[in-house]
């Protein structure tokens, strides 16, 4: 398989500066990095250091659901001269996840607004060799007010926008969370994946009984957790990397397949963050190496 490892940056690490993040993640065996911005600096260093860059975050992407039009349009213009810029820098990939701006917005008004604004930032995108990927997280509790976190609104959104270059950002952590059949998902969109990322959930069955799927009364027991799951890296939950690895495959795709480090486990100081890349790293390199 032609695919990438790379990580999100996470903040300890990236606390050291550019430099010393990319120097590490060569040293971990990485091949990309997925850079919150890119400009000729960043580019530069990551050169330098022998490392591509697997995505570039959106700004603003929040105000691109705001209820307020002036908003919106200042917000897209933003997006759209930062797609422009990235490409010229020769990256590919933007990813964002769409939450909007007033959290108590119900889904489907927001999915309204985003039919409105979105054609126009994916013809851009389409102009400058640019590939939207969105994030399937639900948001903050407890109003999960994020479009496109479930196949439902996947199946509405593209079939609004049929171009590839507004796609999916594959996490598969979201889904074992949210009871969806992640590799049902991988055929059913698979043509729409433009970015991946390797994040995992442990169910806690214990907590699950405690308290089914709504979020723990009285506050969860881990970091990264909600009640009855936590966010772990791969190959510690549910997630079975090695038939994800395979329908990838199937599908041909060339990216990246970048480690979001939320794991309570691997957090809180520089040596516990490199050491979760470093086994996340590990571990999804026995499947996409």
């Amino acid at each position: 398989m032609n695919v990438q490892i790379g990580m999100r940056i996470p903040p300890k690490i990236g606390a050291e500066g550019m430099e010393k993040v990319a120097a590490w993640a060569v040293s971990a065996g990485l091949d990309v990095l997925d850079v919150p911005k890119l400009n000729p600096e960043v580019l530069q260093i990551c050169e330098k250091a022998g490392i591509g860059i697997g995505s570039v975050d959106a700004a603003q992407t929040a105000a691109l659901l705001s209820k307020n039009e002036a908003r919106r349009e200042t917000a897209a213009e933003a997006v759209k001269q930062q797609m422009t810029d990235m490409a010229a820098l020769g990256a590919r990939v933007m990813f964002m996840c769409l939450v909007p701006e007033d959290h108590t917005t119900p889904r489907q008004e927001s999915f309204a607004i985003w039919k409105d604004t979105f054609p126009e930032l994916v013809r851009h995108a389409e102009r400058q060799g640019v590939y939207i990927a969105i994030e399937g997280w639900p948001g903050p509790a407890p109003h999960y007010p994020t479009i496109g976190c479930t196949p439902e609104m996947w199946s509405a959104m593209f079939e609004a926008i049929p171009s590839k270059h507004f796609g999916l950002n594959y996490d598969p952590s979201h889904m074992v969370r949210l009871g969806i059949d992640y590799l049902r998902a991988l055929t059913q969109f698979g043509e729409r994946i433009n970015h991946c990322h390797g994040k995992d959930t442990e169910i806690l069955h214990d907590e699950l009984y405690e308290c089914g799927i709504l979020p723990a009364t009285f506050g969860a027991k881990y970091g990264f957790s909600e009640g009855s799951w936590r966010y772990t890296i791969p190959g510690h939950g549910a997630v079975e990397w090695s038939k994800v690895a395979v329908r990838l495959d199937r599908l041909d795709y060339q990216g990246a397949v970048s480690i979001e480090l939320e794991d309570h486990r691997f957090w809180g100081t520089l040596e516990k963050e490199r050491e979760g890349i470093v086994k996340a790293a590990e571990h999804l390199a026995m499947y996409f190496k």
